[in-house]
């Protein structure tokens, strides 16, 4: 699938890859998956798309995206966006697929094959203008679940597939059951 002579990027939408890994019950080891890559070709970049909610005073997230910006990654970030539904909830939207489709547009002169971390079906059109520019691009998501993450224009539209689930046995944990963690810690 890589060329050890390839420019690799990695675009990894934070939203699809995480609803991907919590359906598999794994957790991502960003290292690790830095180091899979950076193994396989010359790695270039890994970027790393997520939105915030900027007026919480704590966000679980904000964790990972501080370890990610410190440990190799460029973190792409903006304000979620809140409003009520006509049931009066309080909802959350952050999309960050406008973002990415640009960046790896505009970077496109610099790599010869993109990593695409999500399933999401808006990005076949992307994925066909990187390919007109004679790049490689492989998907990353998830077939095993019940319910399929990756649209099937995606999977189609990509040279090469990569199930999350396989490459999970290298970089992925079984995931914690957080409240327990801060438990078993609380009492060490």
């Amino acid at each position: 699938m890589f060329d050890p002579r390839e420019k690799v990027v990695l675009f990894i939408d934070g939203a699809n890859l995480y609803a991907t890994s919590r359906a598999l019950g794994v957790d991502i080891d960003y290292k690790r998956l830095l180091g899979e890559f950076q193994n396989t070709g010359y790695l270039l970049r890994a970027y790393y798309y997520t939105a915030l909610v900027e007026d919480q005073e704590y966000s679980s997230i904000r964790p990972l995206i501080d370890w990610l910006d410190y440990n190799g990654y460029t973190v792409v970030t903006k304000p979620a966006k809140e409003f009520t539904d006509t049931q009066g909830r309080r909802k959350v939207k952050g999309n960050m697929d406008i973002e990415l489709a640009i960046d790896a547009l505009e970077m496109s002169s610099h790599y010869d094959h993109l990593v695409l971390f999500s399933g999401d079906g808006d990005f076949t059109a992307l994925v066909a203008a990187l390919q007109r520019r004679g790049k490689k691009i492989t998907v990353a998501s998830t077939l095993t679940t019940p319910t399929p993450m990756i649209s099937d224009d995606l999977r189609r539209q990509a040279d090469y597939f990569l199930e999350i689930a396989t490459l999970a046995k290298t970089v992925g944990r079984p995931q914690v059951d957080r409240q327990q963690a801060a438990r078993e810690d609380a009492t060490d």
